[in-house]
């Protein structure tokens, strides 16, 4: 066999391998030798075990909807002949967005108008002819039933010209404009979109044992991925009354307040819903060190790090809840345990805090 044979790709990566391991574990070794004969210590980073507070938050993911929403069409088909309004839009409850073409009804308006104001004239002096019998009561019932058939036509008349406008129904913000002045338009043209934005909705669904612990008014934080770091504040409006039968879970709507109207319709949000608070120790999700399907971490008893196991319970993101295997007032290591053996001298470099 030929020395290029003996040096083939595997026998190199091989050899390299095992230089990589016995690199890697001679400081350790170094390390616990050192700490025999009391040499250097290995700087650590503690915190220091205490009762916390531990809110018990249930999360869950909900799509927000506007408080109020619409798409605007008009109630009569006719040619635009105004608009009133531009994309996007925050628009008053009652405020004109659209005239269709209404110079018929308002020649009808102003006819009734015209004829109504004549009546009336012409049932003022019939009244005053009456009251000297020069006329007929007949007469004059004949003309107030005149008077009061011409205001029917006009309110008539009125509701026409009314529906050939176009008003908010309620005060928000609107979408983009469909259509252009002169468009021909029919009642199931959608013109645009209104919504209330002032606060959204947000229903979401969580699993039937947190109903116990669901109440109107309860307060939720909502989190948005458009927005990192920014927290929404909202409250329960309303509970179903039913559980679903097929997921075991029951639907939840929210109302979240968006004064400065950055969520919007759709937006995927993240509820978190804050179930109870407990008190229970807690350590720095750093600390915890896993082996297999037990827990680990690493206590300071007379500058030595001692390796304990614990039970741990929930999480929450930096933090994790200690069931038991460890009491209030003992230093755990959160940063330089993978440095560390059981036994191994430590100096503490600095402590810190949740």
């Amino acid at each position: 066999m030929t020395i290029k044979k003996m040096l083939s790709p595997l026998m190199i990566a091989t050899v390299a391998l095992i230089g990589l391991l016995i690199f890697l574990n001679l400081p350790a070794d170094e390390e616990q030798k050192q700490g025999r004969r009391g040499g250097n210590a290995t700087p650590v980073v503690v915190y220091t075990v205490a009762q916390t507070e531990f809110p018990v938050v249930v999360e869950a993911l909900g799509t927000a909807r506007a408080n109020e929403a619409v798409s605007l069409t008009t109630q009569q088909s006719d040619v635009i002949q105004t608009i009133h309004f531009d994309d996007g839009d925050v628009v008053e409850a009652g405020q004109l967005l659209m005239t269709l073409n209404d110079r018929e009804e308002k020649a009808r308006v102003n006819e009734l108008t015209i004829n109504l104001q004549e009546a009336q004239r012409q049932l003022k002096r019939i009244s005053n002819l009456a009251r000297t019998s020069v006329a007929s009561e007949q007469l004059l019932d004949e003309q107030q039933a005149r008077v009061k058939a011409l205001k029917a036509q006009l309110e008539v008349a009125n509701a026409r010209l009314a529906e050939l406008e176009l008003r908010a129904p309620f005060a928000g913000k609107l979408g983009i404009r469909q259509v252009s002045v002169g468009a021909y338009v029919t009642p199931s043209d959608v013109l645009t979109t209104l919504d209330d934005l002032r606060q959204v909705k947000v229903d979401f669904n969580i699993s039937e044992n947190h109903l116990p612990s669901l109440a109107q008014k309860q307060l939720v934080d909502a989190l948005s991925v458009a927005y990192p770091g920014e927290t929404f504040k909202g409250e329960i409006s309303s509970v179903d009354s039913r559980v679903d039968a097929n997921t075991r879970s029951i639907q939840v709507r929210a109302i979240i307040d968006n004064p400065e109207l950055k969520l919007r319709p759709g937006m995927l949000l993240q509820i978190n819903l804050q179930k109870r608070v407990m008190n229970s120790l807690v350590v720095p999700e750093k600390s915890i060190i896993p082996n297999e399907d037990k827990q680990f971490v690493f206590v300071i008893e007379e500058d030595k790090a001692v390796q304990k196991e614990v039970v741990t319970g929930l999480r929450r993101p930096g933090i994790v809840q200690i069931v038991s295997g460890l009491s209030s007032g003992e230093q755990v290591v959160v940063e330089g345990a993978l440095r560390l053996r059981n036994g191994s001298t430590v100096s503490i470099l600095s402590e810190t805090t949740l």
